[in-house]
């Protein structure tokens, strides 16, 4: 099987509440709890022995992504990227949060061995358009290459393919099987 040295993962996270509604994930694709998906890579079949995890969470799950990130074989790092969500007009985004207003996303960076940087300039800050629910901003893809490289990388839960990643998810045709 295929090793990756960058991993980039936006889980299809379930908050197995109803305080969401209409608006929750559940309406938009099918979620998962966190033991399914901190079953998916448990083992390390696709992680090289220097890989980088970029995980996607939500403020209310963050103990949840970090159990993951650690079933996963990953040790945290830091808060890779924080996007910041903006209106098609530029406005900040004001989301219903559990106890304040919501407008950011994280992405946490763990690693797996030593993998190595290979610039120092790479802004954490990431102000970009919210569009679909749940699509990430693709400056993001573009800052971890030019943070790590060109190097083997996969994008899990993807929704399209992009040039330079490997990609699975159950919304395309997958280049691996986990």
């Amino acid at each position: 099987m295929k090793k990756y040295k960058i991993i980039y993962a936006d889980p299809p996270w379930s908050y197995n509440d109803k305080m969401i509604g209409h608006q929750g994930a559940e309406t938009h694709y099918p979620t998962q709890g966190k033991d399914w998906i901190a079953n998916l890579l448990r083992g390390g079949a696709i992680q090289d022995k220097d890989c980088v995890l970029f995980l996607w969470a939500t403020s209310p799950l963050l103990p949840e992504a970090l159990e993951v990130m650690k079933a996963w074989g990953f040790k945290y790092v830091t808060v890779a990227f924080c996007w910041s969500k903006n209106h098609k007009s530029g406005k900040k985004v004001k989301n219903l949060g559990r106890w304040t207003m919501g407008n950011v996303e994280l992405c946490l960076l763990g690693r797996k061995g030593k993998p190595q940087r290979i610039t120092k300039n790479i802004q954490q800050l990431v102000e970009a358009e919210r569009t679909t629910h749940s699509k990430k901003p693709d400056e993001v893809r573009k800052r971890i290459v030019e943070l790590m490289g060109d190097l083997p990388r996969i994008e899990l839960f993807a929704r399209e393919k992009k040039e330079g990643w490997d990609v699975w998810g159950n919304e395309l045709e997958n280049d691996i099987e986990l």
